[in-house]
């Protein structure tokens, strides 16, 4: 039905429905199966992630002890009123990194759209859930906008942080989430592609560059900047401002971004953050030393 944000957008006017109802119809038409079906396979979905968030704030560590616990330290920070960023704001951030830290200890997350980049749509989700008071119809749908967002970037660009850095795992969440938060707010479709557009041009060139090759260091606080970076374009789409660059323009430029990266920053752990002596130092830690 469509091939890039601009036939969306273009489809989601011209029947004046939400994004979320065109990616439905898609969904229908490819996979054959009855709407009730998809409906009930995205809203076991938000369920994995209800239960994900939930199981980050109550205090997770990993394996490998490089994270866990950073998701209550800032929900007590919102609780103590010192905040200066603003509690919509960290309460995101707190639900982003929650799911991050399920993930790093092996516990169930919904890939969103990978594992690697897993906390920033629910995170958000279940923010500005709080304000906005959702049923659950509109939080399912919520699902649906990301993923009609994350269908375009994985078909034009890149999802894989193998394939094409950062970027194209936590920049597109982000992207994603801040679409989606604009139309559960009650924005245009124009909108919420403006949103996504503002959000991952400005997380271009985001490198993936994990420590000991786990996803765990830096990825974790990668998700809590992509859950702000969403909120705040989000917020500035709803304001009324417009992306320069057209979306699908700035989704070509991370893919080809992405194409020009060297493998070292490309998820293999040879540069970057995890070639630093702290990085390497934690690899031999857990590994121990290379032979």
């Amino acid at each position: 039905m469509f091939r890039n944000v601009a036939e969306l957008v273009e489809l989601a006017e011209s029947k004046q429905v939400k994004i979320a109802e065109i990616m439905i119809q898609q969904e229908i038409e490819v996979s054959g199966l009855t709407r009730e079906e998809i409906i009930a396979k995205m809203d076991r979905n938000l369920t994995v992630m209800e239960q994900a968030v939930e199981r980050g704030l109550n205090g997770v560590t990993s394996v490998s002890g490089l994270t866990g616990g950073d998701a209550v330290l800032l929900q007590k920070y919102i609780k103590s009123g010192k905040a200066l960023s603003g509690n919509i704001l960290l309460d995101a951030v707190s639900k982003a990194v929650a799911t991050n830290e399920v993930n790093a200890a092996m516990g169930t997350i919904c890939a969103t759209p990978t594992a690697g980049s897993a906390g920033v749509v629910p995170g958000t989700l279940f923010a500005v859930k709080d304000v906005l008071n959702p049923t659950r119809m509109e939080m399912i749908e919520f699902l649906f906008t990301s993923a009609a967002f994350g269908f375009v970037v994985a078909n034009n660009a890149s999802i894989s942080g193998a394939a094409g850095g950062c970027q194209a795992e936590v920049g597109s969440a982000s992207g994603m989430a801040a679409a989606s938060i604009v139309e559960l707010a009650g924005g245009t479709p124009r909108q919420a592609a403006e949103a996504m557009a503002i959000t991952l041009k400005n997380m271009l060139g985001l490198v993936c560059d994990p420590v000991a090759g786990l996803v765990e260091v830096p990825c974790v606080k990668r998700n809590a900047m992509g859950a702000s970076n969403a909120m705040t374009a989000a917020d500035m789409a709803l304001a009324g401002i417009t992306s320069r660059i057209p979306c699908d323009e700035v989704i070509h430029a991370m893919f080809l971004i992405g194409q020009s990266m060297p493998s070292a920053l490309r998820e293999t752990a040879e540069g970057g953050l995890a070639a630093t002596p702290t990085g390497r130092r934690l690899e031999a830690e857990i590994f121990g030393e290379k032979k």
